[in-house]
């Protein structure tokens, strides 16, 4: 009997740092698309950053894990598998700015993305912001603007001397 994976979504806890690095490392390495060279993707994401890294990054702003439980992985640790991130920044200047949406590559095109985001803006909501924002990459653009965002303008970042290319999207939640 095969067992499926079952999905829990809770706030960033310390432990999972590390799952979360290798998770995003995963995600980026992976990405196929024509707009992406791997020489783009290789500055993306070099190697897994460090635990330490994603635990004051998430700390500092509001985070969620989606964990997979009844998995391979899962079962063989005893630990739930981190397999999505999303975070949402907190602090005055950049309030309402998503920083990180990322679902493990073989978890992607079934909602989940979905679902950590309606968390994000259920709580963003709660929260009383007014508005979103974030700087969405060719292949999360239309996750975005299904959720109801729409396109501001054309962004990028650089990253060892390779320009990644992104849109910066918003959408008003009051």
């Amino acid at each position: 009997m095969t067992q499926t994976a079952q999905y829990s979504i809770i706030p960033f806890r310390l432990a999972f740092a590390q799952q979360v690095s290798e998770l995003v490392h995963q995600s980026v390495r992976q990405i196929s698309h024509r707009r992406y060279s791997q020489a783009q993707l290789a500055a993306w994401s070099t190697k897994p950053r460090s635990a330490k890294h994603w635990q004051l990054r998430l700390r500092r702003s509001q985070a969620w894990l989606m964990l997979a439980t009844n998995t391979a992985d899962s079962l063989a640790s005893q630990q739930p598998k981190v397999i999505g991130v999303i975070n949402v920044e907190t602090h005055f200047k950049s309030r309402g700015y998503i920083d990180s949406l990322y679902i493990a590559p073989a978890y992607q095109q079934q909602g989940l993305a979905s679902q950590l985001y309606e968390t994000l803006e259920k709580w963003a909501r709660s929260q009383g912001y007014a508005e979103l924002n974030v700087d969405a990459s060719y292949l999360s653009k239309a996750f975005f603007i299904k959720q109801g965002f729409t396109l501001i303008q054309p962004s990028y970042q650089i990253s060892q001397q390779q320009v990644i290319n992104s849109f910066y999207l918003s959408k008003p939640l009051s």
